[in-house]
């Protein structure tokens, strides 16, 4: 059995208020399938051009990655975005996206990928998500998606039929507003529980995440860090982690969903510290205990009731 990734592999120009990178590698499945790899073997479904390098797809394909559904448009370029953020690092402009061989993808599920017991969909267009669902023959253990805001302004109706057919939906904080229509957190995720999901994740970036299941919550901060360069993928890895961590011990219950949120939001906040994928790269299983450990000094404390 294994865990399926889909999304986007891309290249990304960054400038943040700390610096500025050149075209650098990105998108969502990649920092998924990077951070998920750590964890679990990972088979990707994705779209590049004849541009991508090839010591990506081999750096991917050493940490396990099979890069079967991976379609390759030699005579096409990559998926292009750049971005420019302010000094809050929550919010962005986009300065320039380029769609690229992403204009036209239409997924294919090898044979070799219908053992999927975990299926992680990375942010794309909704009808695209629902498309490697329906092509799965038997509906895995668990379906997690992430979306985004621009899916609510152009394509919700598709957007609410894919959100009915998965089990976990990840949103930050103003999309979960927008898609519910309520302000309060609480009441947004369980009007969007009764869109179909059964869980719910909302991503409040520095501050935390929210997961939400029946009338259970739970509350992971995150970790203040003194520097953060880039906050692209952060989410993406926040889903590497929480998806990778349940593939890897098979056990999809809220307990073992809340230690998946503490390790996605751990491997959130090493990827925030450089450049893309960069960081990523670096880690040791042991700098990642020590990031858990962190996590777990964060909320740790004793009291006394008079």
């Amino acid at each position: 059995m294994s865990l399926v990734v889909v999304g986007t592999m891309a290249f990304d120009a960054i400038e943040t208020p700390f610096g500025k990178s050149d075209k650098i590698i990105g998108g969502a499945a990649t920092y998924i399938a990077w951070c998920a790899s750590y964890f679990t073997p990972v088979k990707q479904i994705s779209v590049v051009g004849g541009d991508f390098p090839e010591v990506e797809l081999k750096a991917l394909a050493d940490r396990q990655v099979d890069l079967e559904g991976v379609q390759i448009k030699k005579d096409e370029k990559s998926f292009f975005w750049s971005g420019k953020y302010h000094m809050d690092m929550n919010t962005r402009d986009t300065l320039d996206t380029q769609l690229n061989v992403l204009a036209n993808f239409q997924p294919e599920v090898p044979d070799s990928y219908q053992d999927c017991e975990f299926l992680m969909l990375g942010n794309l267009v909704p009808a695209v998500q629902r498309s490697v669902i329906s092509q799965l023959k038997h509906r895995p253990r668990l379906i997690v998606m992430d979306t985004m805001n621009f899916w609510m302004e152009t394509a919700m109706e598709e957007l609410k039929a894919t959100i009915a057919m998965v089990d976990v939906l990840m949103v930050n904080d103003s999309e979960a507003r927008q898609l519910s229509g309520d302000y309060s957190l609480v009441r947004a995720a369980a009007t969007i529980m009764q869109m179909g999901p059964k869980y719910v994740v909302i991503k409040k970036g520095e501050h935390g995440a929210l997961l939400f299941h029946e009338n259970k919550v739970f509350f992971a901060p995150a970790l203040p860090l003194e520097e953060v360069f880039d906050p692209t993928g952060a989410g993406d890895t926040f889903a590497g982690g929480f998806i990778g961590h349940l593939a890897r011990t098979k056990d999809i219950s809220f307990e073992n969903m809340k230690t998946a949120i503490i390790i996605g939001s751990a491997m959130a906040s090493y990827c925030v510290e450089k450049f893309g994928t960069q960081r990523l790269r670096e880690l040791s299983k042991e700098d990642i205990a020590n990031r858990l450990s962190d996590f777990v000094q964060l909320v740790n404390f004793d009291i006394k009731l008079y």
